[in-house]
């Protein structure tokens, strides 16, 4: 049984749509994950708090949530989390980093993150897998389909760690990497369900219609993506391996 907690690096807050009926982000996490993680959940707000507490031994691994910030404010927050992330892939502590944690993960390790000439993009999407040997992705389909919402991208690769690409989209070619052993970052929502997703299109209704996209349209294809909670799964197998080894 795992001991320690799985630390939920929270970057923003959701849309209060959402929030109302499913919680913050880290709650998101929670319901995704459920009783496959037995060590508990403890969040760190990496806005108002010292982000470097995700590096405590205490902590098993470590997610870093999405937020409706952009990691191309360079904010001074989102530096100093960027120092715990190089920290986290150099001490080789298990990592996920999902929408803007993908984009900070790449920004920290020396990728440029902008936004995306394409447009945004909310629904569900797929996505194609570019190897079938890494562990998070073990038992996915070559191709999946997965919930996403953003406007920002990873434009320019990181350079300051080994990176394995391993996935891409019509819309943002690199959807998914690895650096080093244990650290990856995920452009797309794992732990969005249909009804959250639907959620996100009814809170930014107008918002996409400005942006040229038909909400309707969106809502009808929004469907059930079991890869996401998979890859949770996976990532979650993969912390516990390190926690055995720990004991």
């Amino acid at each position: 049984m795992t001991r320690r907690p799985l630390c939920v690096l929270v970057t923003g807050e959701t849309v209060a749509l959402v929030r109302e009926q499913f919680g913050e982000f880290q709650h998101f996490f929670e319901r995704a994950i459920g009783d496959r993680w037995q060590g508990g959940f403890e969040a760190i707000d990496a806005r108002h708090d010292d982000a470097s507490k995700a590096l405590d031994a205490r902590y098993a691994a470590v997610i870093v949530t999405g937020s409706p910030a952009s990691v191309t404010e360079r904010a001074p927050w989102m530096l100093r989390a960027e120092d715990a992330l190089r920290a986290l892939v150099e001490r080789e502590k298990p990592l996920l980093g999902v929408c803007f944690g993908h984009q900070l993960l790449a920004s920290a390790l020396g990728g440029e993150v902008r936004r995306n000439p394409a447009g945004r993009r909310l629904g569900t999407h797929v996505v194609r897998l570019r190897v079938d040997d890494d562990p998070l992705l073990a038992g996915l389909d070559r191709e999946i389909r997965v919930n996403v919402s953003h406007e920002d991208h990873v434009a320019v690769r990181p350079t300051k760690a080994k990176i394995a690409h391993l996935a891409e989209s019509d819309h943002d070619e690199f959807h998914a990497f690895r650096a080093g052993r244990r650290a990856w970052g995920v452009q797309f929502h794992p732990e969005f369900s249909d009804e959250i997703t639907r959620g996100y299109v009814h809170a930014r209704r107008e918002l996409l219609v400005r942006a040229g996209l038909d909400p309707d349209a969106i809502l009808s294809t929004i469907a059930a993506t079991p890869a996401g909670p998979r890859l949770l799964e996976n990532f979650v197998a993969i912390a516990e391996r390190d926690e055995a080894a720990v004991r």
